[in-house]
């Protein structure tokens, strides 16, 4: 997809839409109330409040921690017990979003959001009555189908309201809410647990989650418009083809060559199918409501995995994700096995691979759209989304932050030491994975919210695994062995971002002319 800024392509929402369909790259389709146009204040506030929410998917996920001990006493619960209700957790948060993301491309984001936290807040509630280990491992799973839907959908809504231009940044300050979470989580939980009880925590998630489904209800306001989402108009087509109304013979006729090619200023690849996406007329919008039985996720799913750009990244981003879990989850077993800390102690520590991670996302990200502007303007005012992965270059000694993460725990040396090493491997993670998910969303135009949830996907598949395998890698070969292999690891992520960087837009383009190719052989 190759895309100038809104001043050269977009057509302001105070037009009339037509009743013809109407040629525009979709993510710049004509619509009512275009959240593109809402003012920086406004734009701002909804960043916030999505930003807020998404704090929830990383608090939940390890504000457990300092609460196991008491948790496996009182309801005579193994170990075994309470790393299922952590693994599961993760895998659950990390699938679910796929559903979520294929509701909210047919009903809107807000109505999801709504939903999501009501099912994570009755989740805390149980949970925190329980009274016995199936029903809290039963409940974490539905906390984290919950907590799911908010980072996902969250990235889709920054991509509603902000040109591509502005998303490095902005995806870098939605970002940095949900880093806090599991720095913050280990502190909160701590002082909860020693002060109340284990089950204080979870209470403390309940009210968290109360709040936040107040504000959604009340002062959020849907970003959504079914007018520039792909898989709608995908889904709008089918049944008006199916109940053979006049407009959907139009509109489901070919696009001739002379009307696919460069439109006026709309200065978009002749390959790209989004751009050339013939959008439903309003009227035919109004004539045909869709349900949630036209959901089915699996079509947008594969079809995302199904371009070799997108599953190169995705890997290199689960690889990115699983390191961050499985440093935060060890790390606190070194610090309480070796250094002797306490709940508390430990969360304070943990502090500077999150403040790590805020600062690398807030400073990736203006980097990130730095970088974009510059080739751009180096292009003749023209871009494409592999020129932001350009600067992940700068953060590529993440390697190394993680090699001496690794020793100076192996050989126990000063706690300053690790703060310093956590910090620099937070830092250049995140700075890294801010233009990934960027680039995940710039590179499918009209998927957005399909594409960042199955980006969750591959997470929480990799983080999953890496809570498996985490505790006997570090009981078997030390600090020094387990993140001297991840070092490794990272290289290989490293370089599925290279290769995305130098091959990803040939390999897009060719993705998009097949799918072109089977749309015209309908």
């Amino acid at each position: 997809m190759e895309f100038q800024d809104a001043n050269d392509t977009h057509t302001h929402s105070s037009s009339k839409p037509s009743n013809d369909p109407v040629k525009l790259d979709i993510e710049h389709a004509v619509v009512e109330d275009d959240p593109q146009m809402w003012s920086n204040t406004k734009k701002n506030a909804m960043v916030c409040i999505i930003s807020g929410a998404s704090m929830i998917a990383g608090l939940s996920a390890n504000i457990q921690n300092p609460a196991n001990a008491q948790i496996e006493q009182e309801l005579h619960a193994s170990s075994g017990d309470i790393s299922l209700s952590l693994s599961l957790f993760i895998l659950v948060q990390g699938n679910l979003p796929i559903i979520w993301s294929a509701i909210s491309e047919i009903k809107g984001r807000k109505l999801v959001y709504l939903f999501a936290l009501t099912f994570f807040t009755l989740g805390s509630v149980i949970v925190a009555v329980s009274r016995t280990i199936g029903l809290v491992i039963g409940m974490r799973i539905l906390q984290g189908a919950g907590s799911s839907a908010v980072i996902a959908i969250g990235a889709a809504t920054v991509a509603d309201i902000y040109e591509p231009h502005q998303r490095g940044t902005m995806m870098g300050v939605f970002y940095s809410a949900p880093l806090l979470g599991p720095s913050l989580g280990p502190i909160i939980g701590g002082a909860l647990t020693q002060g109340l009880g284990w089950r204080a925590v979870f209470w403390f998630l309940v009210i968290w989650g109360g709040i936040i489904f107040s504000v959604f209800l009340f002062l959020f306001k849907d970003t959504f418009r079914k007018e520039r989402s792909v898989t709608y108009q995908t889904v709008l087509k089918r049944r008006l083809r199916g109940q053979q109304l006049p407009e959907a013979k139009d509109d489901s006729r070919n696009i001739s060559e002379k009307e696919s090619g460069l439109d006026g200023e709309n200065r978009t690849n002749s390959k790209d199918i989004e751009a050339q996406q013939t959008i439903i007329p309003a009227p035919a919008i109004k004539e045909v409501k869709l349900s949630i039985a036209d959901v089915n996720p699996f079509p947008p799913y594969l079809s995302i995995i199904s371009r070799k750009n997108n599953f190169t990244i995705l890997i290199a981003s689960g690889f990115l994700y699983a390191f961050s879990f499985s440093i935060a989850y060890t790390c606190a077993r070194t610090l309480s096995m070796h250094y002797k800390y306490n709940a508390l102690k430990t969360g304070l520590v943990l502090l500077a691979y999150g403040v790590g991670g805020v600062t690398g996302s807030i400073l990736g990200g203006r980097w990130s759209d730095r970088t974009l502007s510059r080739l751009k303007a180096a292009n003749g005012g023209i871009s494409f989304p592999e020129m932001r992965l350009e600067s992940t270059k700068v953060a590529m000694w993440l390697p190394l932050a993680v090699l001496g993460y690794a020793w100076v725990c192996q050989e126990r040396v000063n706690i300053g030491a690790v703060c310093v090493m956590l910090f620099l491997a937070g830092f250049s993670s995140i700075w890294i994975y801010t233009s990934t998910l960027a680039y995940i969303v710039d590179a499918n135009i009209g998927r957005s919210s399909t594409a960042v949830a199955t980006n969750s996907s591959f997470r929480g598949l990799s983080a999953f695994v890496a809570a498996e395998i985490a505790v006997p890698l570090q009981d078997s070969i030390g600090d020094g062995g387990l993140y001297t292999l991840w070092a490794g690891l990272i290289i290989v992520a490293e370089c599925l971002i290279l290769l995305v960087l130098y091959k990803g837009r040939k390999w897009r383009e060719a993705s998009v002319e097949r799918e072109k190719q089977k749309l015209d052989a309908k």
